[in-house]
């Protein structure tokens, strides 16, 4: 008898993944792996904040004003009530409104994370495969917001939304106001990343053949282009998620981002630093200290995500 050989059962999805350069890129970098576990944790903290957090912020009925301006880990002097970050100038729990308010500040920023990548690869794909005035227009867009501050796009786009929603709405609307103003003020970065791939694209030798067997230019563009220029936009998208949820608590540390009744990040900063002068410190500190953990870990996990799909580094 011959001796066949055994033919090794193919490896599972999860192993190829595993087995990655990418997957051991993160595996050998301690920066990114420190990055993603602190990045991880908030996410999830502010997920299962209804489930974790000790009280609800949120509800009225909950709060005592008596226990208001409560130092952190120190009785208060009328209830006796002990609190691990000390509570606000209306008694609410500081780790509980960091809870909650994280829950905003990373909806917000995902949203508008996402609203922009939609906007800007269906642009950077439309002016990159058409070429002529589409690109012209396109890009002459993008370079006149390039000219002036995302912030101050964010602003004026917040505040003409604004202006067209009747003031009874205003509050209910002021989240998914302020996603698209975020959103459309950093769309044209991944604009310009795809309008160059696509145009590198476009030329080699698979879509060629599609288009001589008569394949439909959308088609295209999402099943052949778009899966080969996703890797710049997602390192833009990590990097991007960190300035948008910056850019959400600086709108709302301005007052006109996310309403008083729903405060995130931002707000809790702006309400906070009202009371840094008179010895209040925590109300400032702890959120100050969430928003920079995050906002840092997310930019580090950004690069390291860069150097990672970057082919000259390997």
């Amino acid at each position: 008898m011959s001796d066949k050989t055994q033919i090794p059962a193919p490896r599972s999805w999860m192993f190829r993944a595993w087995d990655s350069d990418v997957a051991y890129s993160f595996r050998t970098s301690p920066v990114a792996i420190v990055a993603g576990a602190v990045s991880l944790l908030i996410i999830l903290l502010a997920v299962l904040a209804p489930w974790i957090a000790p009280h609800n912020p949120y509800d009225p009925s909950s709060l005592n004003l008596m226990d208001g301006f409560t130092p952190p880990m120190e009785p208060n002097a009328f209830t006796g009530n002990v609190y691990w970050l000390g509570t606000d100038n209306q008694g609410r729990d500081i780790f509980s409104t960091l809870l909650y308010g994280a829950r905003i500040s990373l909806f917000v920023g995902f949203a508008a994370v996402l609203f922009a990548m939609v906007l800007g690869i269906s642009a950077g794909l439309a002016a990159g495969y058409r070429g002529g005035w589409v690109d012209s227009l396109l890009m002459r867009v993008a370079d006149v917001q390039l000219s002036f501050p995302s912030i101050l796009i964010a602003l004026l786009i917040f505040g003409v939304a604004r202006g067209f929603i009747p003031p009874a709405y205003r509050e209910t609307m002021a989240i998914w106001v302020l996603i698209v103003a975020i959103g459309l003020s950093d769309w044209v970065q991944y604009a310009r990343v795809v309008r160059g791939a696509t145009m590198v694209e476009k030329n080699k030798e698979y879509v060629q053949a599609a288009r001589v067997i008569g394949a439909h230019p959308l088609k295209i563009l999402v099943r052949h282009i778009l899966p080969n220029v996703m890797g710049p936009v997602l390192v833009i998208a990590t990097i991007g998620l960190a300035l948008a949820i910056i850019a959400e608590a600086t709108l709302s540390f301005l007052g006109v981002g996310v309403p008083p009744t729903q405060p995130s990040l931002g707000t809790l900063i702006r309400i906070g630093q009202q009371y840094l002068f008179s010895g209040e410190w925590w109300i400032l500190l702890f959120p100050s200290l969430t928003l920079l953990a995050l906002a840092l870990a997310v930019n580090l996990l950004g690069d390291w995500l860069r150097d990672a799909l970057n082919p000259r580094l390997r």
